[in-house]
């Protein structure tokens, strides 16, 4: 029985793109048809770009048709997180704010998938710029997880996660701030990479905290994550935070004879739901089994991270959103004074959590607490990113859980901050350092998907993923 077109991975999709078994406007329409069928639901998508991906569906197949094809990544169905600018296309952010917006030029990433030949599908749902775990932060509503309508898809990156879960595409970008792609890559059983900080650009990506963000890719398979890092790695002079590094290739390793992995003691304690602990050390026997060393390691300062992120993230958010006042950026209301505009602008335009978050980084940032709070975060950052570095010379990949739990029910959390933003525990310290990070996903509990995270050293994406395949591949 063959696999539905929706269904294809974008490596098989491209092998039967290429042996001319299927056409690029058959699988974009099967991928269509599978949002009008679901999205009313699973509220994925904000927007879908019917005749504009069928258009580039068509083009590509001429180009097939003449001999021609701009790689792997050609006639590839591909869904962007509404962080990420679509010229002349509208990007809400999930927010009031920005509900009318409609941007100028593309993202970087976007100019790549385009220029690979990528047939943009639309734009996913998210928490409103970024800031949340479930997707229930969006100004249009919350995304569900497709493997229970009760519960949440995680967060900020949901939206993108539920869509290729519920195969209404192939793959999708997100951004990652602090576990925005790999948390809800975990829940909903999906693979979710974010890649070391400067290896992809942030140019065209809502900025929420500049020094942690990072667009990475959300699919099916690892080699799938692969494929598309290869296309939208690489420097931009329009982001000087990009790295002038040798690119990202893929390497196929056989086994992991010779591959060091460490466990971090401090990942290991309370707070962790039995069935995630029980799935995730099935797979480190599987990552054993095929020849790799496993250890534990020291990781100090491991808990610190999780408060020096929500310092260091706070802080920027406040600085970022500071644009969005009602006159550069923003809902306008005419005739008020200038006090008065920016309160009904934020006040009208952004939700609670964004609020909190702005109100939390401001005081932080205020004279008298500047010291105290933000410079104190950034020197335990410093210790955080030596401490990686300690641990990477002892071994060559860290292992932990994705997350602490599966997946929540919707509007559990939301009235509890606190217990909403640990489950950030076992991602934002990749975030803080700067490496590399995927979620691969080790099974279900109760009926619900856990991910197993592997961590690697700065721009050594080759290793980190060669290792995810193999425990991909061998897993039961």
């Amino acid at each position: 029985m063959s696999t539905p077109l929706n269904e294809l991975t974008i490596s098989d999709a491209a092998r039967k793109l290429r042996a001319g078994d299927v056409s690029s406007r058959e699988i974009t329409d099967a991928c269509l048809k599978e949002i009008h069928s679901k999205n009313v639901t699973l509220n994925a998508f904000l927007d879908v770009y019917e005749e504009e991906a069928r258009l580039a569906a068509d083009r590509s197949d001429e180009r097939r048709a003449e001999g021609d094809s701009f790689g792997s990544l050609d006639g590839i169905p591909i869904a962007l997180k509404d962080n990420i600018l679509y010229q002349e296309k509208r990007c809400t952010a999930g927010s009031k704010m920005l509900a009318n917006y409609t941007a100028t030029t593309h993202a970087t990433v976007t100019r790549k998938l385009l220029e690979a030949g990528a047939v943009i599908l639309g734009k996913t749902n998210m928490d409103e710029f970024a800031m949340g775990s479930s997707t229930e932060h969006s100004a249009f509503g919350p995304t569900k997880n497709p493997r229970d309508l009760e519960r949440v898809p995680g967060g900020s990156s949901g939206g993108s996660a539920a869509a290729v879960a519920a195969r209404m595409c192939p793959a999708a970008l997100g951004s990652d701030t602090g576990g925005s792609i790999r948390q809800p890559a975990s829940f909903c059983g999906a693979v979710g990479l974010k890649p070391t900080y400067g290896r992809v650009s942030r140019s065209g990506l809502m900025a929420m905290a500049s020094s942690l963000d990072q667009i990475g890719p959300i699919t099916t398979t690892v080699e799938d994550a692969e494929t598309l890092l290869e296309v939208i790695q690489g420097y931009d002079s329009d982001d000087e935070t990009t790295a002038d590094v040798e690119n990202f290739s893929s390497v196929k390793r056989e086994s992991l004879s010779g591959v060091r992995i460490g466990l971090p003691k401090q990942a290991w304690g309370e707070g962790m739901d039995s069935g995630v602990r029980e799935r995730v050390e099935q797979a480190i026997r599987v990552l054993e089994e095929a020849g790799a060393k496993v250890k534990e390691v020291d990781l100090p300062y491991a808990d610190a991270a999780l408060a020096a992120y929500y310092l260091i993230m706070p802080c920027e958010v406040s600085a970022n959103m500071a644009r969005f006042d009602g006159i550069r950026y923003g809902i306008r209301t005419g005739g008020l004074p200038l006090f008065e505009t920016y309160a009904h602008a934020r006040a009208s335009g952004l939700g609670p959590e964004v609020r909190r978050r702005i109100l939390l980084g401001t005081y932080a940032l205020s004279r008298g607490y500047y010291e105290a709070y933000y410079l104190q975060a950034k020197k335990v950052q410093t210790l955080i990113r030596r401490a990686y570095q300690d641990a990477f010379e002892q071994v060559d990949l860290l292992v932990t859980p994705t997350a602490p739990t599966t997946a929540f029910k919707i509007g559990e959390k939301t009235s509890d901050p606190l217990t909403m933003y640990l489950e950030d525990i076992f991602t934002v310290g990749v975030n803080v350092a700067g490496v590399p990070a995927v979620s691969v996903p080790c099974g279900d509990f109760e009926g619900l998907p856990v991910g197993l995270q592997l961590v690697g050293k700065w721009f050594r994406e080759a290793e980190l993923l060669s290792a995810a395949r193999i425990y991909e591949e061998r897993r039961v």
